[in-house]
């Protein structure tokens, strides 16, 4: 984990959101695929922060990282 996202089982049905909001990151990859960029994101969600849209980056990178994937 990293200090931008947290996992409460009581928020959120327990699924990792930004810190301190009650934000999913699934909410945030969603957005920037659809914005193509943090900036836009950025300007959708003003409440957020470039640095916590960097963590949840971070967070998804280290958790593919550290997931074995099984080959089919």
């Amino acid at each position: 984990m990293n200090k931008y996202i947290e996992i409460d089982p009581l928020r959120c049905n327990g699924k990792p959101v930004i810190r301190g909001t009650r934000i999913p990151i699934t909410i945030i990859l969603d957005q920037l695929v659809e914005t193509e960029s943090i900036e836009k994101l950025l300007k959708k969600y003003p409440e957020l922060t470039y640095s916590q849209v960097k963590g949840v980056l971070a967070y998804c990178h280290s958790m593919i990282n550290h997931t074995e994937l099984e080959q089919v």
